[in-house]
């Protein structure tokens, strides 16, 4: 396997285990929009979409959100009381970031020797298609003012996601070759490479690899988030085109051939949920935007699902409602995030039991 260099002075921590998402959660990570990007010409609304992410997420923890500067966080706290988010789970840190997407440059939370452990991949703009230094610093740059407490931080050259990777919390990971395998990402590692650093970095013990899938207007590469997800160790949910039309349906369609033919590690076949799938949605050029239900997001007691203003918006709550009984399902409008082409899960991070500090300084 090709060496990983390790931006640490001591040894990589033994890794046991990649939490699942419906584990206990400390928190929820947000980057907020700011005028110093693409975000500039629709931030009244991407504040609107933020401060109702972050108000419903508060009801149920914390929320860390790094804003831009303190003016920025003078702006991000006007939105949120006006969402009437409960300011006390609020903790806003300053560092500069390039766009909003936290899942792919914040950390992936692992239980490791001593405690969790935050792994801080490298992120380079989804294979160089963006500006991405400060993205890839932030993670660093919010350790270093306390963000995450006493939690340690490992940092590595390999270049990862987090919306690349699903993980059961049993030790399987879903994820696509499109994404893994990108020559844009770590050109030097094969399958079995990219398999050995999940197993080190993740503690997977199976790595289920997926060759079909597309969600037009998504430039991760096919992001496995955005197409397929673990809802217990047993069950997937997934996006499935009925409209032969389409230009999505063969290659979903081989998608949900290849999830049929996945087993659970104990070699039962996973419960399948196909989700609906909303109309085209396109942007003010006529392109088509990434409108997929699986981009939910799964806190402590409830689960977040993008809406698109869509007559399948409904039906979306409650098959997701479906897969997880006995928490609150609330839809979340996200047709300003997919213009920027990420939706729900792709704009936030959750960090399980044992990462954010109890009470914090920031405001």
């Amino acid at each position: 396997m090709t060496t990983i260099s390790i931006r640490r002075d001591d040894r990589a921590t033994t890794v046991h285990r990649f939490p699942a998402e419906w584990e206990p959660q400390s928190g929820v990570m947000l980057t907020w929009p700011h005028a110093h990007g693409d975000w500039a010409s629709v931030l009244d609304e991407a504040d609107a979409t933020f401060a109702a992410i972050a108000a419903v997420i508060a009801r149920h923890e914390p929320v860390l959100i790094t804003a831009y500067d303190e003016g920025h966080r003078a702006r991000v706290q006007a939105a949120l009381r006006k969402a009437e988010a409960d300011m006390a789970r609020v903790r806003v840190f300053l560092a500069p970031s390039n766009d909003v997407f936290v899942r792919d440059h914040g950390p992936l939370t692992v239980e490791a020797e001593g405690g969790v452990l935050l792994q801080d991949f490298a992120f380079n703009g989804w294979g160089r298609k963006y500006a991405h230094g400060d993205d890839d610093a932030l993670t660093r740059a919010l350790h270093s003012q306390g963000a995450f407490g006493a939690t340690r931080l490992e940092s590595t050259d390999f270049v990862l996601e987090g919306g690349s990777v699903e993980s059961d919390g049993a030790g399987t990971l879903l994820v696509t070759a499109s994404c893994l395998l990108s020559p844009a990402r770590n050109p030097r590692h094969g399958a079995a490479d990219i398999e050995a650093v999940l197993k080190e970095r993740l503690g997977a013990r199976r790595v289920l690899w997926l060759h079909h899938g597309y969600l037009a207007g998504d430039d991760t590469d096919g992001h496995i988030d955005t197409l397929a997800r673990f809802c217990d160790p047993d069950t997937i949910a997934y996006c499935a085109c009925p409209w032969p039309d389409d230009e999505h349906y063969q290659e979903l369609k081989a998608m949900e051939e290849e999830l049929r033919a996945l087993s659970t590690a104990t070699g039962a076949p996973y419960r399948l949920v196909p989700l609906p799938w909303p109309a085209a949605k396109l942007d003010a050029t006529g392109e088509r935007m990434p409108a997929t239900y699986a981009n939910f997001l799964i806190i402590n007691g409830a689960v977040l699902v993008p809406l698109y203003n869509d007559r399948q918006d409904a039906e979306a709550l409650r098959v997701i409602g479906t897969c997880f009984p006995g928490r609150e399902i609330v839809g979340i409008p996200a047709l300003t995030l997919i213009a920027q082409h990420g939706s729900l899960h792709c704009a936030t991070m959750q960090l399980p039991r044992g990462v954010l500090p109890e009470k914090s300084t920031a405001a």
